[in-house]
């Protein structure tokens, strides 16, 4: 009889886990608390229109990178279809000057080379680093929890040469990159590029994806593309309960046994895997006994992804001559929380996907992020009225931004929509509101956390919080690790089919 495994998330990683489980023979049960798959890799309907609220690009569109492969042996990707941008995104100034960046990496130090001559030094160590990580494969068809010898020695040559730039760029952050800089655009571009706490590494591997042409957006948007793995998934003769809050992770004699569902309903099984929140998992459903100081330290002192506040918009018009993505610098900044204060103004135009508007029509998103995610739930449960003012409020000043900046926006709005980090509390049940998990800071590099935990067996978490950098690339790969291992342990040869 095959081993009964229960799976809390429904996720990327927990989809994905499921889809490699059930490959190899296991019997496995997907328990959510949402009503549909994906977690944080999600889209919502509001009228007409679709909402999207993950994907900007995802690594492995191109046949040529090896996250490609990993994603075809869930879904058919020759059936989706890539928009692969020229522009990543610009950041424009109160004056009108603007800084492209260019996907290709020699069109952007070009561009940045005119902009800002001052810090040729700056942007050529950039340009010369996206160039030397473009030659980069890397691997990851092997948990290295199940590493040989032979297979330490291949990845020690892989990474090779590649050593001293990895320490050097990974131990800087992009606030420090940007430090550098004297050309205020130049540094403002740089603090805009991703996190401000993240190394300047990702930022660097993003930009030399970007270059392949291997990290496009997928048409159709993100719940779209959850939507393929959840019906492998189910095809494989995986089940999924959606609406099933897990509470409780039911253990006895320090061995995992089942779950527990928020109406007392107990699912019993041999192995659980947590694709869920981390801190849920270890301090809330585990109840902290299963800890040592090295999980305190992460949970203490380890940076984790802001909330964010997302303003979204369907407008019945097109922006033709309008980038996909820019940053407007703002001469006064907007406030959207006592501690989120901005002096620029996000905006995406999905005029490139027309598969979340009516024909004519478009979607505009704007994202703040904000580490205030207290205030927003607390407001949210204790004062619904001010709540939903507060989201009205931010919804009109992002429209009179963008009004100013584009025209024809106020007479065109058809639906307005304000998501907040309660939002995100709500329905994914991420900690602090969360957009991802770890930020992959200089001091906490690629170092990836243990996948069990102390004292307990028959038990597994994967997702987010235990690979810094999340991202959808290190979920489908943190679920497949882990069905690697788990086979392993069985004496099972892993297979994909």
């Amino acid at each position: 009889m095959a081993q009964k495994v229960n799976i809390i998330g429904a996720g990327i990683a927990g989809l994905s886990a499921g889809c490699y489980l059930q490959m190899n023979g296991y019997d496995t049960e997907i328990f959510e608390l949402h009503t549909v798959p994906g977690g944080l890799c999600t889209s919502w309907k509001r009228k007409d229109y679709t909402f999207d609220g993950c994907i900007h690009w995802l690594v492995g569109s191109s046949p040529h990178d090896n996250f490609y492969s990993l994603w075809n042996e869930l879904i058919d990707m020759e059936k989706i279809e890539f928009v692969e941008y020229d522009e990543f995104f610009r950041v424009e100034n109160t004056d009108g000057n603007c800084i492209r960046i260019f996907t290709d990496v020699d069109k952007l130090e070009t561009e940045l080379l005119e902009k800002a001559p001052e810090d040729k030094k700056v942007i050529t160590d950039f340009t010369n680093a996206i160039r030397k990580f473009t030659k980069l494969s890397m691997p990851v068809h092997k948990a290295e929890e199940t590493y040989n010898l032979f297979d330490g020695v291949k990845q020690m040559k892989t990474f090779l040469p590649y050593l001293g730039a990895l320490k050097k760029w990974g131990g800087m952050s992009s606030q420090e990159y940007a430090d550098l800089c004297k050309n205020k655009l130049l540094k403002k571009t740089f603090e805009l590029m991703f996190i401000p706490e993240m190394s300047v590494l990702f930022l660097i591997f993003t930009l030399a994806w970007m270059h392949k042409k291997s990290a496009g957006y997928p048409i159709g948007g993100s719940l779209k593309f959850a939507r393929l793995i959840e019906k492998t998934y189910l095809d494989l003769g995986g089940k999924i309960n959606y609406g099933s809050k897990v509470t409780k992770i039911l253990t006895e004699h320090d061995s995992a046994q089942g779950i527990q569902l928020e109406d007392g309903t107990t699912c019993n099984s041999d192995l659980v895997i947590s694709a869920a929140d981390g801190h849920y998992t270890i301090f809330e459903m585990l109840g902290g006994k299963y800890i040592n100081d090295t999980i305190k330290n992460y949970y203490n002192n380890y940076e984790t992804f802001p909330s964010y506040v997302q303003v979204s918009l369907g407008i019945s018009r097109m922006f033709e001559d309008v980038p996909h993505s820019s940053y407007i610098l703002l001469k006064e900044p907007i406030l959207i929380d006592s501690d989120s204060k901005f002096d620029y103004c996000s905006v995406r135009v999905f005029n490139f996907d027309p598969t979340l508007a009516p024909v004519g029509k478009t979607v505009l998103t704007s994202m703040f992020t904000t580490t205030n995610f207290t205030y927003w739930n607390d407001l949210r449960i204790n004062d619904k009225e001010k709540y939903l003012s507060e989201k009205e409020r931010i919804g009109r000043e992002v429209i009179e931004i963008l009004d100013k900046k584009f025209g024809s926006i106020k007479e065109n709005i058809e639906v307005v929509d304000v998501s907040t980090p309660a939002t995100v509390k709500r329905y994914t049940n991420n900690w602090k509101g969360s957009f991802e998990g770890w930020i992959l800071t200089p001091q906490v590099g690629f170092r990836q956390m243990k996948k069990t935990l102390p004292g307990l067996n028959n038990f597994y978490m994967i997702g987010q919080w235990v690979d810094p950098g999340g991202g959808l690339p290190t979920a489908i790969k943190s679920g497949r690790d882990v069905a690697q291992i788990i086979c392993k342990k069985d004496s099972k040869k892993f297979t994909v089919k």
